[in-house]
This record gives C-alpha cells, structure tokens and sequence, in this order.
C-alpha cells in the first residue's frame, strides 16, 4: 500500500535518532560500491519508498514497486528494466526479504551489474539475539527452517507482513555453497554483523523512540565492540 511507505517514510525522517541510523546505512552503502572512475554505470536503489538516499545521493535512480512520492521508476525487482551489465551498483536497506522470488531478483543482479560493480544492502540476520528479538518484538515472520528462496508459503497479515527476515541469513550463510554454485559470476564480498541495540532504541517504524538524538554516537560505539550479536548485516556481493 503507497500509504504504508509514505507513513514510514515520515515516521523515519521525524524521528531524529532513527533518521542517524539510516544516514548511517546510507554511508556504508555507498562506501560499498566501487568508484565511478574505476566502474562505469548507473546505481540503483530498489525500495526506496520509505528512505531518503536520494537527499543524501541525488545521482541515485530510485525505484519502487508501485507509484509512491520521491520514486524516480516503478519497477519488477524480478525483472529489472536495465540492459545487460549496464549498473555500476545496485543498493538497498530491508528489501531483499519482501522480495518473492529472491533467486529470480539475483538472476537479474548478476545480468545487469557490470563486472566489479556491487550490490550492497542492510537485511535482518540470524543469531540467537536476532532470533529472540525478529520472533517476539517484529510483525514480519521470521522463519529460518524454510527450504526455499522464496515466499510462496509466507501469508500476508498486513501490511509489508509478507516476508522472511530470516531469508538473508538463508541465502548468504546457510545456504552459502549454494549461493556459490547457482551464481558462480557473484562473489560474497562482506557480511557484516552490526546493530545489536540501536534499532530497537529507535523504535523503528512500529514503536516510540527510546533514546534521544545525542546518545547515536556512543550507543554505535559500544556496539562496534560487540560480537557478532547485530541484528543486521551489512551485505556485500561483486559481480566477477
């Protein structure tokens, strides 16, 4: 529904601590992806309806699945318009696990990147304080026994519900082998585990922020220090 990513948009942008944390993802993000002088080609972002990249990085296309505010094109993830090896990145936060068919999108990943270019995006992972907390305080299902890489068996209970938080982790750790031999032209770059506290202070889009805006930047420094316990990874993957 429009109207849900505009109200996130809103919620996200109104709320000063949660706006730092996304320019946050938005900074490593763009780090990620490879200089323009050394790859040629456009970036794209694919759910950009409820961030503000575009503020931050007015070069970006932005992209949604349906007419929204702020979004340059509407487009399939599944089927993307761009000829072949034509991108010089691809970005995007909390999108990969509405996806509903994630091998179809990296498919199309794998097409239109050029070589050494990058997609890079921020999803939800799976460790036992990410599991206890996507499982008791999130709407989204998280649901990582499940076989495949799509969503044919997630019901929808409202908006945005109809997802796997847990289908990064699936693709990019469980299932890492797998990930190898179905797409030999993308190499996993990084994964980093980050973000154990920060989003929950925030309140996210659903709760009442917790923290004040003064407080981001030693909450981020007492995280950089803890292990492998974030209940987000920062993801990287190159195209050969």
């Amino acid at each position: 529904d429009p109207r849900t990513t505009e109200l996130r948009r809103r919620i996200i942008v109104e709320k000063p601590f949660l706006r730092r944390l996304y320019r946050e993802w938005y900074d490593r993000l763009w780090a990620a992806l490879p200089p323009s002088d050394a790859v040629a080609g456009e970036v794209l972002e694919i759910g950009s309806g409820g961030g503000f990249l575009q503020e931050v990085h007015p070069e970006v296309i932005t992209s949604e699945c349906f007419p929204c505010a702020g979004v340059n094109r509407v487009i399939d993830a599944q089927a993307l318009p761009f000829a072949d090896q034509s991108l010089r990145g691809i970005v995007m936060v909390d999108v990969l696990h509405h996806i509903p068919n994630a091998e179809k999108f990296l498919s199309e990943v794998a097409r239109c990147l050029r070589g050494g270019a990058t997609l890079a995006m921020v999803e939800p992972w799976n460790n036992r304080w990410a599991r206890f907390v996507w499982t008791h305080f999130h709407h989204e299902p998280f649901l990582p026994a499940t076989a495949e890489w799509n969503l044919n068996n997630v019901a929808a209970a409202g908006p945005l519900s109809r997802a796997n938080s847990a289908l990064p982790w699936i693709i990019f750790d469980r299932d890492r082998e797998q990930f190898s031999r179905r797409f030999p032209a993308l190499e996993i770059a990084q994964i980093a585990v980050d973000y154990p506290f920060s989003y929950l202070l925030s309140g996210g889009v659903s709760m009442r922020n917790l923290m004040p805006e003064f407080l981001f930047r030693p909450i981020r420094a007492v995280e950089r220090i803890l292990p492998n316990c974030g209940l987000f990874a920062m993801i990287t993957v190159r195209r050969r």
